[in-house]
């Protein structure tokens, strides 16, 4: 599992239990992470494998992993249960999803100094093997999936352009046909 996806040990945890009953329920983990503060938050973003997620989805799946949470018991404080979507400056947490936003603006930072720096501002560029390729200032470069800490979409109009236009196409996906409707 990659460290984008559960940056903690007890991330990994929680993610080695709830990610099974989130597979088996048709969608991908895309991020777990325990939050602190005054009471903590468990937040698990899921997605369909094809991408997008219902606000009812994320009801279903949020009472499937209460019940494997409260059998399991992985947390001793109390916490509350978040369950949404990535949104649309997701970060990007799977190597496949540096191949999806393909073109799309992103920040990506890595664990180490990489000539110098450890932030990249730039436009994806797909990946080659375990590569990340980032278009900066000074050109493409590619960096180890491995060497990165962080890394996120940035908030463009042609992002917003983009979520729009797959809403556009989901809803009419789902909206009936004649052969759909039924009459009484």
């Amino acid at each position: 599992m990659s460290d984008l996806i559960a940056k903690a040990a007890i991330d990994r945890k929680l993610a080695e239990i709830i990610g099974p009953v989130i597979e088996g329920m048709g969608f991908d983990l895309v991020r777990v992470r325990m939050q602190g503060g005054k009471t903590k938050v468990l937040q698990i973003m899921v997605e369909r494998p094809e991408g997008g997620i219902e606000v009812d989805d994320c009801g279903e799946i949020s009472t499937a992993l209460s019940a494997i949470l409260d059998v399991e018991d992985p947390v001793e404080d109390p916490y509350a249960l978040e369950v949404s979507s990535p949104g649309i400056d997701r970060p990007l947490t799977r190597q496949k999803d540096f191949d999806v936003w393909n073109g799309y603006e992103a920040k990506i930072e890595t664990e180490e100094l990489v000539d110098g720096r450890r932030r990249f501002k730039g436009v994806l560029a797909g990946t080659v093997d375990d590569e990340v390729l980032i278009t900066i200032e000074e050109g493409t470069i590619g960096l180890k999936f491995d060497w990165l800490s962080d890394a996120k979409l940035l908030l463009t109009n042609e992002l917003i352009s983009e979520m729009l236009r797959q809403r556009k196409t989901a809803g009419e996906q789902t909206e009936p046909t004649n052969s759909d409707t039924k009459e009484g």
